[in-house]
């Protein structure tokens, strides 16, 4: 598969399909944050310590997920597509409220 492809099949799943099941990427990844926020506030820190976690965020963490199935089975293209959309959220969340 061409990068060309990966990055057309990564755009039809966050520009369509996916966004057509679980709604914006704004709206999901807010509501991921809100509970990986909880979870690793009660799980992985000290008391005391502030979590703050973004949209952005959770683009950036699901990515690093794919990039680890990746290292695992590297044949997979699922894995890359799915890595190259959601850098792609990530950087439209990261970049909003930017001109250009």
């Amino acid at each position: 598969m061409t990068r060309k492809e990966i990055l057309a099949a990564a755009e039809k799943c966050v520009c369509g399909d996916r966004e057509q099941d679980y709604g914006i990427p704004e709206n999901s990844f807010r509501l991921i944050a809100e509970f990986w926020h909880t979870y690793l506030s009660a799980k992985c820190v000290a008391a005391g310590v502030h979590v703050q976690l973004e949209p952005e965020d959770v683009a950036a963490m699901m990515a690093l997920l794919k990039i680890a199935r990746v290292s695992v089975n590297p044949e997979h293209v699922d894995s890359w597509i799915d890595g190259a959309g959601y850098m792609a959220c990530g950087g439209e969340l990261a970049t909003l409220g930017e001109k250009d």
